[in-house]
């Protein structure tokens, strides 16, 4: 059965989309059928991610009533499928948000996850992107205003009977003077499954336009996205062996039907 996650934060820039990103890419390393998408239709950012920023089908089709979903999905090399959300802005008139849970619904039995990337803040945007979960992943960072922005996503997800599975802590830094894990704990109300440290590799998978667990398959980050992935399900991950394998590499030219 496909299990519909996602990633949310009432704060922007806490690396939701990042975190989308790698987590179906290590749900793929782990042989999971993967389908991510940018639901952050206002700001998207997957595709910039990925370098591919414009399709000619995007999601903005598909809630537009132009397309069907299955005309804006792609196909990464590795496996993992992704629906693109269009940067133009005009795509944004005439939108009907509503569509969302209904297109995103459509692909279930496809593949064994679906990620979305949401939206930032509490909108009917974001909203919306709640809506069509099966299970909500809060993304935060450790520090006092994206921990409150935090609590008030996962207040909203309690409205409307959405279950938080747990809490990703991205950016940390021993450096920094981050809140401390157990406080972000007992603010939240939920456990922290994933801590994200600050590192560059992230940045320089930014600019190769791919996944970190695709460009620096050995970087901390990469561990920790793929410690975060056999967590949700239950694989019994083996870091030195999953370095022998050797499975990404560079990935040139990936977009294709």
């Amino acid at each position: 059965m496909t299990r519909v996650i996602v990633c949310a934060g009432g704060k922007g820039g806490t690396g939701k989309t990042t975190t989308s990103i790698n987590l179906g890419a290590a749900l793929n390393y782990f042989g999971k059928r993967v389908t991510i998408i940018d639901a952050n239709l206002t700001t998207p950012n997957v595709g910039l991610h990925l370098g591919v920023p414009i399709v000619p089908v995007t999601l903005h089709d598909v809630l537009k009533g132009r397309s069907d979903i299955s005309e804006a999905v792609y196909l990464h090399k590795s496996g993992t499928r992704v629906v693109p959300a269009s940067i133009a802005l005009n795509d944004l008139k005439r939108l009907d948000i509503t569509k969302l849970d209904k297109a995103i619904k459509k692909l279930v039995g496809s593949c064994d996850v679906i990620v979305v990337d949401a939206a930032a803040g509490l909108g009917k945007e974001a909203l919306s992107a709640l809506k069509a979960a099966d299970e909500v992943l809060i993304v935060t960072n450790p520090e006092i205003p994206a921990v409150t922005d935090a609590l008030k996503t996962i207040k909203l997800c309690e409205e409307i009977k959405k279950p938080v599975i747990g809490v990703i802590i991205n950016k940390t830094n021993v450096l920094n003077a981050d809140m401390a894990l157990k406080d972000i704990e007992l603010i939240l109300e939920h456990p922290i499954i994933g801590v994200i440290p600050e590192d560059r590799s992230v940045k320089f998978a930014l600019v190769q336009k791919d996944a970190v667990v695709h460009t620096h398959p050995k970087s901390i980050a990469s561990i920790q996205y793929k410690k975060l992935a056999a967590e949700l399900f239950n694989i019994d991950y083996n870091e030195s062996f999953s370095e022998k394998r050797g499975f990404f590499g560079t990935i040139k030219g990936w977009f294709g039907k």
